[in-house]
């Protein structure tokens, strides 16, 4: 495997889904068990998480990271039939491939739709033999704002012609996200942009995802509120304290669900938590693992 600034010092592989899905996983190596297993979210890639499992890799922590399937390097489904179930399905599998040799499940950490995968996947499996060892949400609840989530449909929305060049699409980002200092290289963009036959660059994700996934996410809220007060495994909430998705009431109403989760709030963090204040909330994540491997 040749390095490169997303893949220096980890290994990339493939696993396949139930259905024949080709999921892509990359895994940075530690030594302490168990494992850290970062979901993205929706319209991201695994390379959201590249700081954090970088960071934490270096302090000795098993990280692995993949592509959902529809964004990044893993498979679209054919006629864009795209459901929840098959995305938790798929978290399920690969937590098992991450579970480590003395059996120890993986510390789940799930950011915006891979935060509510990992909420039903825990909440709804048999409560003697849960999937994660631990569940780390970030930015997200069973109750959403839908103005915040309605910002970010609006980007994924507004091209859909792509971009002319990675400076076009750098600008739609620096945009989107007035409050990062820096703008984006092109070697940061690549792995999120793919050119397609009219040779223009669009984004990583299946198109089809906004009309499956998107149309009928409100429906399984129901089902979210129930797998949220199953869960017994220790529960971390990283929220940003800017965010426009999570509120003090979305947050409050979660701590009722799960009333032995731990709430942190970080300061200088809107939804992109991990982008946004990467060094706090990796800080975040070791300190509540450290508490479990203790």
């Amino acid at each position: 495997m040749v390095a490169d600034p997303f893949t220096a010092h980890s290994a990339v592989s493939h696993l396949v889904a139930a259905d024949g899905t080709a999921l892509v996983l990359e895994r940075w190596r530690g030594e302490r068990s168990p494992s850290l297993l970062f979901a993205h979210g929706f319209g991201q890639t695994r390379h959201a998480w590249n700081g954090a499992a970088r960071a934490l890799a270096a302090q000795g922590y098993d990280a692995v990271t993949f592509d959902a399937r529809g964004h990044g390097g893993s498979d679209w489904v054919p006629r864009g039939e795209y459901h929840m179930e098959q995305f938790v399905d798929d978290l399920l599998r690969v937590a098992s491939a991450s579970t480590s040799p003395d059996g120890r499940r993986p510390v789940m950490v799930g950011a915006s739709m891979g935060g509510l995968l990992g909420l039903m996947a825990a909440g709804e499996a048999d409560p003697d033999h849960p999937p994660f060892s631990a569940l780390v949400l970030v930015d997200i609840t069973p109750r959403w704002e839908t103005k915040g989530v309605e910002r970010i449909l609006g980007f994924m929305r507004a091209h859909p012609d792509g971009f002319a060049d990675y400076d076009e699409a750098a600008s739609a980002i620096e945009a989107y996200l007035p409050h990062r200092r820096e703008r984006k290289t092109e070697a940061q963009l690549k792995p999120l942009l793919r050119q397609g036959d009219d040779g223009r660059l669009h984004w990583h994700w299946d198109p089809a995802l906004l009309d499956g996934v998107v149309a009928e996410s409100e429906r399984y809220q129901p089902q979210l509120f129930q797998a949220a007060t199953r869960v017994k495994v220790p529960v971390l909430l990283l929220s940003g304290a800017r965010s426009d998705v999570v509120s003090s009431h979305t947050v409050d109403e979660f701590l009722r669900l799960v009333p032995h989760a731990r709430h942190v709030s970080l300061a200088d963090a809107t939804h992109m938590v991990a982008g946004d204040a990467n060094d706090a909330f990796t800080n975040e994540v070791a300190s509540f693992a450290e508490t479990l491997f203790r």
